[in-house]
């Protein structure tokens, strides 16, 4: 009874392990045998044999074709499952019903019915229904013959109904649910009534209604009518799987009803474990059971719930032969070989599937050997005559044993293993064919491996080893059933015929076929492979059948007919030996369209995974086969791959994708070639590092670094690479090429290119990867990839093919274009069939634009050298393949591909070409010129273009390239444009580079936001569109009091030795502490150009790097250093560099508690040989440091033994007692120090290392250095004069002493005594010009000269000075009033600013003289100007930091220039009073400008001399252009066909009236002899006062006030309308509104984002077959034939039945909203800058839930989990948005004081990862004061990557100190960001947003 409920159940797999457990011990396998048969043949000989199967019987009828009935399906022993099946089919249908057998995947369901079939005698025709199927493959398709067009009933593979049903057949439709909807409804008629009406008018009627009518008419009328009777025999039996549990369309209700349905499970538990004892009856019971028990639990119910797909239990046979075979395999092995789970599950799978091995104890891995390698294969007798190489003897080691079998081979001679010099062995390779061979010997393969893995490599060495043949064959998307069998093409007389695909005769010869890709096919299109696989039977659209070898045999021996007979028949055998290999990259779990290995595929194959290999595995094959590359830069390199393979992070697993082990020997043969290249640079080059998103690129540095690789590269490409060609050999750098001798000139392209730096290295990397047959350049938009291209091959004279792609390349407009010539169809070869046979190179342009399902047909090329073309030829390239062989293209040595693309990612929204073959391609990255190759370049295009505008422009596009690559604008601007814009400027140089630009930039004319971004970049460099040019608004002159000779200075050189003084000199050499080596940090320079709208004498700005209560203490000049005191820092700039170094020099000088000691420094920059070194002076403790800031090298100069004393207390701090630096000679690196009130000079000679100490017989006030060898020094205490005069080398012994001569100073009037001495402070080094001297005086004159400022002049000319003896005339511009009588005055602003009036003497004088420019700039306190001179009564003064005195001695004018007020200044007022009268220090700049230094560390250039504003202002108006300021006239030339007599003035009209043309009237235009204008031959112009009458722009620009304010009040209405409909208070909306404009920008970016991926995911595809719409070139035979669905139309595509829905992506940000971000939101914002985040995400992601799914939940010392915005209630307008920030900084402010950034980061984790989901990520806002609660980097890491599922990101927003430095290098790269700027944070969102949520969005 017992086996009697076994029997019945159909599914009980709990119950069948019970009783396997209960009774197979006992029983054994003799036990579970079951013999009962209920089948019999009966011989009747009145009406024929007759099949009785139990008590339901059926006569048979003898076929009329019996090579139509199938053959050899019988087993001996049939189940009982499988008669009673059978009982059913028998009892429908001798109800004459058709039936629909319905089960899971596998080939029983065509098993039974072909065994019914083969049992009753009937004839088959089978069809295997895909999705390609159409009405025509259903009832009738066309054929040419001879010239005309005849319906051909469909009598072959695709539904051959109308034979089958007029022949009396029965017709198999496998896949059902694979075929489109409202196809098959065309067999309704045909299924319920047997009618149906044919295309050529034929009407096929049921046998019934066919015989009534014969019984009233005659057949022949019946043929006249066209009737057809369908045969009583005529039978429907249906194969389908049941949907919706499996993948595909479901019945249509009409259809369905019109079958019988019958479940076809899997066998009963009892029948298939009889089945697999008889299979393997030396494999132990236990164990059989063990593996049905599992498989049986995997097609459970359960199982399904689960989402694992069914076990292949059909596949257990095969298994059970190979444990027959090899007892010795492990069964886990065996299971993972049928059931790959570890490579189709996810995590969850995983772990349910290895729980039920371990219920049944099949985790045996461990225990069992494995197969180690294939030691020997040859050739072994054949089973089968006429047949050569069907099978080979295998010796195979497993656990030292050696085991031999047989299987099947191909027909050539085996290949020993290991014999092959290009295929390195590794352990797991050799296992892994060993395996192979295992499956081999029972069932096709296939192989899953990752991209790059070796998959091919593998497959061929396979296929070598046993003899094979391989016939590859690259799947694509979008291939049909018709690619994979069979094509239609004509004949040479237009017949239509069809051609075997390279899938058939590799069937028919015994070969290996390799399906590549398969992960890439559809599944409906792979189904009609199904048969093939499982029976190895195959029906083909022309009738022809071919049938399994021993049924060929046997269909031969029973019929008693030869091969021909057959042939003739169309039935043709499969080799025994073919075999299929296919292979495909690992599905990916979760995923809608990657996801491919399914229940139904699971069927077909026995499957391999290759794991990726180990490192010493993928070292020793590296070495192998590149044998010059060191060992440890391939362990290096090997390194850094296994590092990100391993990690967990998305961004870094897409990189080890890129470094496949192919792309790794890519990068080793080319290290083997230049050893001295970067690996890094080899490495982002595979990468395309350039290209990556932000967050991989930071993980591939992080782990470039981690490995100790940097990339040198960048300095190597300033160096200018050689190009050259000798004999005809081209040389690139190190590289060279042999020049190609071409015949065809024709195709040899030949470019204007202007070659540079950059461009030279690039084709000198083409050079050397042309080597290996294929280069591809991934670059960016417009950066002449091209040119660069079409050049190369110019200069290797290479003819080239020319093939651009586009989103309707198909694989057949790929390789040919079919066309029709006289009723044939002829394919013309494409460019790269023409590429392959000539030799030349393939250029394929734009392949990013081409599906990847279409390009990747590239890689068999590639790979193996081999294609398939659609018109039946092979492209091979081993000559020798082609012996022989018909139908052969043999590929020219010479063939190489190009191939250019776009970048993969936003904005270009091509196809990923890179990542779907990027590792076949040598890759190289062509980016934008580097800034001085651009300029190169340009100045080329545009040679008259001024340099200046030039500079502009590369600085203007490269700012904005940047900010396209950091995601603040969309565009990314390319040289192609700023080349149009150049080409413009050299054609019409007086057009305005301001207007020019617009060509570019009005695409955004309309963008808001984009414009915006736009103007300002613009006006940073200087480029200033919408500037008029009337905007010149230059400082208002004054004029200067006239020059008066005030008096003499007289040198006294000879007298008494009082007033001649000699002076001794020591000389020692310093002593140098150090070096000690500090960090020199470079910042970005932001520098914004002053003259964007309006022309002013400011240049250029800029704000150093400082902190708020630093203090400015000096600046000067050669590059520009400034020094700062609070701490010593030094900062290092250029005047149109892009970076600010600094050095800070805390430790060298450390601040004391409150602040007692006030270091006060002054810096030097010295000259040649010592360029970018300064030395620099503190002059309290007269230390004196020397600089060198390439290197960071600091080392302290001890000038005597002085210096070694501890630094005074600050009560004498700001004593006389100070030590000063000269430094005007410091640019030839000597400077003199001195102490105020002390009697000695030192002078510090940097070069030779010397210190000269000069005694002096006087104390001293000031020193200055009027000359090399002569010095001018003021007496401390009666401020008299001298001059010490030395020797100009003071270390050669010859020369004499120093010498002191005084100076007497006389006064031109009476009366000066001693008190009338001036008090210098400042003397020019050098003397004015002679020109500058006469125009300054007014006089000619030739003389020595110094220019000399004090307090009470504007400047002092001193004539003769100091190089003639007799008395210096002495020439002054007096003030009104003296500067020091001004203190007291009215500081204005200053007053608030600097801690009230100042009582100490300033250190600073802030004068220079500018001897070239004729000037002398002050920088004055705005109390010491005359503000009342200079602005109107009305007009309130500017609040300025100081005003910048001109006084200009050549026009004898004075300006007073306003220097804008600073932003910030530091607290310390006292200090800031002591360092300058102002808040801006000041030094020379160039000839005719000065640079300014403001407290709050802005940087000013600034032009006064009038040669270079003049010269400026000129340049300036010339960029603004002046064509829209004037009218424009249109002159059209002609020939009046009048000769010009005499000119003469003309007859002059009273009345004025405009005349043309006429010889007669004065003031014309366009006439001739007579004055006027636009005519000919007339004496002068003259302008009667008509013009032609034209709108100004300036009155087209003046739209009325009224429409104005119309438009005004209009917006106004609509936003207080607005407030009202959301109830939101003005003061509501501006608050909101201070928010949301801060990130209204970064808002706009990511929503064009989102909306061009979104566009890109809805982007429509061909829909076939269609009746209307573009001529299918696949369908152009069907179109001659007459059919009409041969035509395609772009439409959306439903999503396939069956697959799984597209979920949204889960976005949670957790914002921090604890008390601290409260507490310092008044230091650095961080509150805001997470109510602006938050408002960002709230903003961005409106209208967008249905794809990213968010929530906001705040963590403070209250919780981690306070709910600030829902996903099932998110703000719909802004008063909502602004209750949400209301609420995060209400919280902040009241909530308890803690932490639990960790607890929420952890929480939000836990609960996404639960959430059903495409994608989830975590952002975590926080301040990174994490330590203080006891959280450690440590813990937030892990916290971060606690759940692979989940994306998890930390923004800091407020660090004390470097906090948020420290945790961010402890933290994944990428996973951390640090966001101390507000407008950082959006950026950084938007980053996160493009570069992984938005990744396969």
């Amino acid at each position: 009874m017992h086996l009697q409920i076994l029997w019945r159940s159909t599914a009980a797999a709990v119950a069948a392990r019970r009783m396997r457990n209960i009774l197979g011990p006992v029983l054994g396998k003799g036990g579970w045998t079951w013999n009962t048969h209920e089948v019999k043949l009966l011989n009747t000989s009145a009406g024929g044999d007759t099949v009785k199967i139990g008590d339901i019987s059926y006569q048979l009828k003898t076929p009329r074709q019996p090579e139509l009935v199938p053959i050899n399906h019988m087993l001996k022993n049939l189940p009982q499952t499988v008669i009673q099946h059978l009982r059913w089919i028998m009892q429908k249908d001798l109800l004459g019903q058709d039936i629909f057998l319905i089960g899971p995947p596998g080939p029983l369901r065509r098993s039974i019915a072909m065994q019914y079939l083969e049992l009753t005698k009937r004839e088959v025709e089978y069809v295997a229904l895909s999705r390609d199927t159409t009405e025509t493959d259903l009832k009738q398709r066309r054929e040419i013959r001879s010239g005309t067009a005849f319906y051909i009933d469909q009598v072959f593979v695709l539904q051959c109904a109308v034979r089958a049903a007029t022949e009396g057949r029965i017709l198999v439709l496998e896949g059902l649910e694979k075929a489109e909807r409202n196809v098959l409804p065309v067999l309704n008629n045909l299924l319920e009534n047997r009618e149906m009406q044919l295309e050529d008018g034929r009407f096929l009627m049921s046998y019934q209604r066919y015989d009534k009518l014969l019984t009233e008419h005659t057949k022949e009328e019946l043929d006249a009518w066209k009737i057809v009777r369908v045969s009583e025999d005529f039978r429907v039996i249906a194969l389908g799987l049941p949907v919706p549990r499996y993948k595909g369309n479901p019945l249509d209700p009409p259809l369905r009803s019109r079958f019988q349905a019958r479940d076809v499970y899997y066998l009963p538990f009892k029948d298939q474990l009889e089945l697999l004892y008889n299979t393997g009856p030396n494999v132990p019971a236990e164990r059989v059971s063990q593996l049905l028990s599992f498989a049986t639990t995997l097609c459970s119910l359960e199982s399904s719930n689960l989402g694992l797909p069914d076990f292949p239990v059909d596949n257990l046979p095969p298994a059970i032969t190979v444990l027959e075979q090899f007892p010795m395999v492990s069964s886990q092995e065996m299971v993972q070989r049928l059931y790959p789970y570890q490579a189709m599950l996810g995590k969850e799978g995983r772990t349910a599937v290895e729980g039920v091995l371990r219920r049944f104890e099949l985790q045996d891995t461990r225990q069992q050997p494995v197969p180690s390698a294939v030691l020997r294969v040859a050739p072994a007798n054949t089973q089968h005559p006429g047949l050569t190489g069907a099978q080979a003897d295998v010796t195979m080691r497993i656990a030292d044993k050696d085991i031999t079998f047989q299987v099947p081979a191909g027909t050539r001679k085996p290949r020993p293993p290991n014999s092959n010099p290009a295929f390195i062995s590794t352990p797991s390779h050799a296992q892994l064919l060993a395996e192979m061979m295992q499956s081999h010997l029972v069932r096709d393969m296939c192989l899953i491996g990752a991209k790059g893995s070796g998959k091919s490599v593998v497959a061929k060495e396979f296929a070598q080893m046993l003899g094979y043949s391989m016939e590859p064959m690259m799947l694509y998307q979008d291939m049909t059933g018709r690619d994979l069998l069979q094509q239609r093409y004509t004949l040479a007389n237009g017949d239509t015929a069809w051609r075997a695909s390279p899938l058939v005769t590799a069937a028919q010869e015994g070969k290996l076929l390799l399906l590549d890709g398969i992960h890439r096919i559809n599944l409906g299109t792979l189904a009609v492979l199904s048969r093939l696989l499982h029976d190895r039977e195959l029906s083909l659209y022309d009738g022809t059948r071919l049938l399994r070898w021993d049924r060929y045999q046997t269909l031969k021996e029973d019929l008693q007919l030869t091969d021909e007979q057959l042939n003739k028949r169309s039935v043709f055998p499969i080799h025994p030996a073919f075999r299929v290999l296919a292979l495909a990259e690992p599905p990916v779990v979760g995923s809608i369209g990657q996801q491919w290995l399914g229940p139904e595929l699971l069927t077909m194959f026995m499957f391999h995974t290759i794991q990726p290999l180990a490192q010493e595995e993928e070292t020793s094959l590296i070495q192998g086969l590149t044998p010059n590359v060191p060992r440890e830069v391939v362990e290096q390199l090997l390194q850094l791959t296994h590092n990100l393979r391993q990690t967990n992070e998305p961004s870094a697993q897409s990189l080890a994708s890129s470094l496949s082990t192919r792309q790794l020997l890519r990068i080793c043969r080319r290290l083997s070639q230049y050893p001295g290249e970067s690996i890094a640079h080899a490495v982002n080059k595979a990468c395309l590092s350039r290209f990556l998103p932000s967050l991989a690129r930071s993980s591939l540095q992080k782990g470039l670094a981690d490995s100790c690789m940097l990339d040198t590269h960048h300095e190597a490409e300033t160096h200018l690479h050689s190009c050259s060609i000798k004999d005809g050999v081209l040389t690139l750098g190190s590289v060279s090429a042999p020049v190609y001798h071409s015949e065809e000139k024709m195709k040899v392209p030949d470019v204007i290119f202007y070659d540079n730096a950059q461009v030279i290295t690039l084709t000198q990397t083409h050079t050397h990867a042309l080597s290996e047959t294929i280069v591809c350049i991934n670059v960016k938009d417009g950066v002449g990839k091209n040119k660069i291209v079409d050049r190369f091959l110019h200069l290797l004279n290479r003819p080239r093919e020319y093939l651009q792609l586009h989103r309707d390349t198909t694989v057949q407009t790929l390789t040919l274009q079919p066309s029709v010539r006289d009723g044939i169809i002829i394919y013309d070869d494409s460019p790269l069939v023409k590429a392959v046979k000539t030799g030349h190179i393939l250029v394929i342009d734009e392949a990013d634009k081409a599906p990847t399902s279409v390009t990747c047909i590239l890689k068999t090329l590639v790979e193996s050298g081999e294609m398939i073309l659609a018109d039946g030829r092979r492209i091979v390239s081993d000559p020798s393949e082609a012996k022989g062989r018909p139908n052969v293209v043999v590929m020219h040595p010479d063939f190489r591909m190009l191939v250019l693309a776009n970048r993969p990612g936003f904005p270009f929204l091509g196809n990923d070409f890179f990542g779907s073959l990027g590792d076949i391609f040598s890759c190289h990255a062509v980016d934008n010129p580097k800034p001085q190759a651009e300029f190169a370049m340009l100045k080329q295009y545009g040679p008259a273009v001024p340099d200046a505008t030039l500079h502009r422009l590369v600085a203007a596009f490269g700012e904005l390239r940047a900010m396209a690559d950091q995601g603040t604008i969309t565009y990314p601007y390319s040289t192609r444009e700023v080349v149009n814009i150049v080409k413009h400027l050299q054609m019409f140089p007086d057009e305005g580079l301001a207007n020019v630009v617009r060509n570019v930039f009005d695409f955004d004319s309309y963008n808001k936001d984009t414009r915006e971004v736009l103007i300002q970049a613009l006006h940073k460099h200087g480029i200033p569109i919408g500037a008029k040019p009337s905007s010149v608004h230059l400082a208002k002159e004054l004029p200067l009091p006239e020059v008066r000779m005030s008096g003499y200075w007289t040198i006294n050189q000879e007298g008494n030795a009082r007033r001649k003084l000699l002076c001794p000199t020591e000389t020692h050499t310093i002593d140098i502490k150090g070096p000690v080596f500090l960090r020199v940090q470079a910042f970005p320079c932001d520098r914004l150009e002053s003259r964007a709208l309006s022309f002013t004498e400011e240049k250029a700005t800029w704000q150093i790097p400082m902190n708020e209560v630093n203090i400015i203490c000096d600046v000067t000049t050669k590059s520009i250093y400034v020094a700062t005191c609070n701490p010593v820092s030094l900062f290092a700039m250029t005047e149109r560099g892009d970076t600010v170094r600094c050095m800070e020099l805390y430790d060298v000088f450390p601040r004391t508690i409150s602040g007692v000691w006030q270091p006060f420094v002054t810096v030097a920059a010295l000259g040649s040989p010592l360029e970018g070194q300064v030395v620099l002076h503190e002059e309290q403790s007269n230390t004196v440091l020397h600089l060198d800031l390439m290197t960071g090298a600091v080392r302290r100069l001890m000038l005597s033994q002085e210096t070694e004393k501890p630094a005074p207390k600050a009560s004498n701090w700001w004593s006389s007692s100070r030590h000063k630096m000269c430094r005007e000679f410091s640019h030839k690196n000597w400077l003199l120090f001195y102490k105020e009130g002390g009697n000695q000079l030192d002078v510090l000679d940097v070069l030779e290392g010397q210190v000269h100490t000069i005694s002096l017989p006087i104390n001293l006030s000031q020193v200055f250095l009027v000359a090399e060898d002569r010095w001018l020094l003021v007496e401390s205490n009666s401020n008299m004069k001298f001059l010490l005069t030395k020797p100009m080398h003071m270390g050669a012994e010859e020369c004499g002493v120093c010498q002191l001569h005084s100076v007497i100073e006389d006064s031109a009037g009476a009366g000066h005594g001693a008190n009338g001495l001036c008090v210098p402070q400042n003397v020019a080094c050098g003397q004015l010009p002679n020109e500058n001297l006469s125009a300054a005086l007014g006089q000619k004159i030739v003389s020595p000269n110094r220019l000399l400022s004090d307090t009470s002049s504007y400047a002092r000319i001193i004539v003769g000075f100091p190089d003639l003896m007799s008395p210096n005339e002495v020439y002054s511009f007096k003030r009104e009033a003296d500067l020091t009588e001004m203190r007291a005055g009215d500081l204005g602003g200053q007053r608030f600013f600097r801690g009230g009036l100042k009582t100490s003497v300033a250190k600073r004088t802030n004068c220079v003289s500018l001897l070239s420019a004729n000037q002398v700039v002050r920088a004055l306190p705005p109390g010491q100007v005359p503000l009342k001179d200079i602005f109107p009564p009305d007009v309130t003064p500017p609040m300025t930091s100081a005003y910048l005195e001109v006084t200009d001695l050549n026009s004898k004018k004075l300006k007073y220039i306003p220097v804008p007020r600073s932003v910030s200044v530091s607290p310390y007022t006292t200090w800031l009073s002591k360092v300058s009268d102002s808040d801006v220090l000041l030094a020379s700049l160039g000839s005719g400008g000065v640079v300014t230094v403001d407290m709050g560390g802005y940087v000013r250039l600034w032009e006064t001399g009038l040669d270079n504003l003049q010269r400026s202002l000129l340049e300036w108006r010339t960029m603004i252009g002046s064509e829209h300021s004037r009218p424009v006239q249109i002159t059209v030339q002609r020939d009046s066909g009048l000769d010009v007599t005499s000119p003469k003035h003309g007859k002059v009209d009273p009345n004025n009236a405009p005349h043309v043309g006429g010889n007669q009237w004065a003031g014309g235009t366009g006439g001739r002899d007579t004055a006027g204008l636009g005519g000919k031959g007339g004496p002068y112009r003259l302008d009667a006062g008509h013009k032609v009458h034209q709108l100004s722009q300036a009155e087209k620009d003046a739209v009325p006030e009224e429409v104005r304010r119309a438009a005004r009040e209009m917006g106004a209405k609509a936003f207080k309308d607005r407030l009202k409909e959301i109830d939101m208070s003005e003061y509501d909306a501006a608050t909101y509104e201070r928010f949301s404009g801060n990130v209204r920008r970064q808002v706009q970016s990511l929503r064009i984002v989102l909306d061009s991926l979104q566009a890109k995911a809805k982007e429509r595809q061909w829909v076939k077959n269609q009746c209307l719409g573009d001529l299918d070139d696949a369908k152009i035979i069907d179109g001659l034939t007459g059919e009409k669905a041969i035509y395609k139309r772009r439409g959306d595509l439903d999503p396939e039945l069956g697959s799984p829905q597209q979920k949204p992506k889960r976005l949670r940000v957790l914002a921090d909203v604890s008390g601290s971000m409260y507490r310092f939101n008044g230091v650095d914002g961080r509150l805001e800058r997470s109510m602006e985040a938050a408002c960002m995400v709230m903003e961005a992601l409106e209208s967008y839930e249905h794809k990213i799914k968010y929530d906001i939940v705040g963590h403070s010392g209250d919780g981690y989990d306070i709910e600030l915005v829902r996903t099932d209630k998110l703000p719909k307008n802004n008063k909502q948005r602004l209750k949400v920030l209301k609420t995060m900084h209400a919280h902040s402010q009241f909530c308890m004081s803690g932490d639990y950034t960790l607890e929420g980061t952890e929480a939000a984790i836990r609960e996404l990862a639960r959430e059903d989901a495409d994608e989830r990520f975590v952002v975590v806002l926080s301040d990174a004061n994490l330590e203080r609660y006891g959280i450690t980097p440590e813990r937030f890491a892990r916290a971060l990557t606690s759940d692979p599922q989940v994306n998890a990101f930390a923004i800091f927003i407020g660090s004390l100190g470097d906090q948020a430095d420290r945790l961010q290098r402890t933290l994944p790269a990428g996973r951390s960001f640090i966001a101390m700027d507000t407008k950082h944070i959006p950026q950084i969102l938007q980053q996160i947003f493009t570069s992984t949520v938005l990744s396969s969005a």
